[in-house]
């Protein structure tokens, strides 16, 4: 986490609810942002039941920060089933990993 997300004022705006779960599936990124977790993880990382986590993601993905997303999704079909979402979280959110130059 670089300072940005304090500074800009976006930790405050979007408050540590949707911080707390933007960190829970940021801790599964790749250094695309790009990440895999599935609703089960996510609830475990967050300390609550999947409905509730459910309810915390619907509203990280509707958030937006100078009018922009700071994650997005994208549901995976497999066999003709919904498999898991990919989530993208995105360089406004000041989240990154395996950035060595910063």
């Amino acid at each position: 986490m670089y300072v940005d997300a304090v500074k800009s004022g976006l930790l405050a705006d979007m408050g540590a609810e949707m911080w707390h779960t933007l960190c829970v599936i940021a801790s599964y990124m790749n250094e695309r942002g790009e990440c895999y977790p599935t609703q089960t993880q996510i609830a475990r990382g967050i300390g609550t039941s999947r409905q509730a986590a459910n309810e915390r993601i619907k509203r990280l993905l509707e958030y937006r920060w100078n009018g922009k997303p700071v994650v997005v999704a994208v549901k995976y079909r497999k066999e003709g089933k919904f498999d898991n979402n990919r989530y993208t979280v995105l360089p406004i959110s000041g989240l990154t990993m395996f950035d060595r130059d910063k």
